[in-house]
C-alpha cells in the first residue's frame, strides 16, 4: 500500500492507495461506496482488465485516509482530482460503487462505469419517515444520546466530521449532474439492491446520453460475482477511448 498527501482547502488529506498493472499506460480508477473501502473493490477487480493500470484510492475519511473537516461530494471529487495530478496521470476509465459513482461522474473521464450509483432520490419507507420526524421533535433538548438512537447504520460511529458529510450527501440530488455528463457510460445494477434500487438505475442510464444499462442478478454488491461480465463490457465498449 502506498499513501499520498494532497493539500485542498487548507487542509491535509493522507490518501491510501494501490496499484494493479502498474507498468501500462491506460488508466482505471476505481471508487469505493459509502463506509466501505478500496479493498473490497480490489477484491472484485484486480485479476480483470490487465490492459489498464488500477488505481484502488480509500476516499477521505475511509478505509486508511484520513479526513478531518466536513465536506461535499464535489470536494470529494476536487480531492481524488488533486490526488491523480500528483500521481501525474489522467484516468481513461473512471468506476464508481454506490457514493463512489457520483464522485466518479464528477471526475469526466472519458468512460465511466456505474455500479449500484448513488444520486437518485428514493423514496423513504413510512418507517423511515417517522424515525426522522421524531429525531426533529427530539433534537432541540440537545440530548447527546439522541444521535446515537437515530442515526443511520451507515453513519454509526463515525467522527462529527463524517456524520457531518454523510448528511450532506446521504440524500442528495444528483439528476442534473448525470444529465450533463459526456463520458461513455456503462450502469450495471443489482436486480435485488435495495440500497441504490433498480429503478434508480434505469433513471441514471436514461438521464446520461452516452450509456448502456446492464440489470444483473445480486443486491447492492452484486459486482462481486459479476466481474468477469462487467470485465468484458468494459473491454468492448472502452477500449477504443483514450484520454
Amino acid at each position: 500500500m502506498a499513501s499520498k498527501e494532497i493539500r485542498y482547502k487548507e487542509q491535509t488529506f493522507k490518501l491510501a492507495y494501490e496499484l494493479v498493472n502498474p507498468a501500462q499506460d491506460k488508466v482505471l480508477l476505481v471508487l469505493h461506496g459509502w463506509g466501505s473501502n478500496k479493498e473490497i473493490m480490489k477484491q472484485a477487480f484486480a485479476t480483470t482488465l490487465p490492459d489498464y493500470k488500477h488505481i484502488y484510492l480509500d476516499m477521505p475519511g475511509f478505509g486508511k485516509s484520513s479526513n478531518e473537516m466536513i465536506l461535499t461530494t464535489a470536494d470529494y471529487a476536487h480531492i481524488v482530482q488533486l490526488f491523480l495530478d500528483a500521481l501525474g496521470v489522467r484516468a481513461t476509465i473512471a468506476m464508481g460503487h454506490s457514493f463512489g459513482g457520483k464522485v466518479a461522474t464528477l471526475l469526466k473521464t472519458p468512460c465511466l462505469v456505474l455500479l449500484s450509483s448513488a444520486g437518485i432520490v428514493t423514496v423513504k419507507p413510512w418507517s423511515v419517515k417517522v424515525k426522522i420526524a421524531t429525531f426533529k421533535l427530539l433534537k432541540p433538548l440537545g440530548m447527546k444520546k439522541i444521535r446515537e438512537l437515530f442515526v443511520a447504520p451507515d453513519a454509526q460511529g463515525m467522527s462529527h466530521e463524517m456524520y457531518e458529510t454523510f448528511k450532506n450527501v446521504v440524500d442528495e440530488d444528483f439528476e442534473a449532474e448525470f444529465a450533463k455528463s459526456q463520458s461513455k457510460a456503462l450502469c450495471f445494477w443489482g436486480k435485488e439492491d435495495t440500497a441504490t434500487p433498480l429503478y434508480s438505475g434505469e433513471k441514471i442510464a436514461g438521464l446520461i446520453k452516452n450509456s448502456v444499462f446492464y440489470p444483473l442478478d445480486g443486491d447492492h454488491y452484486f459486482f462481486l460475482t459479476h466481474k468477469d461480465f462487467i470485465a468484458k463490457a468494459i473491454t468492448e465498449h472502452c477500449k477504443e477511448i483514450t484520454t
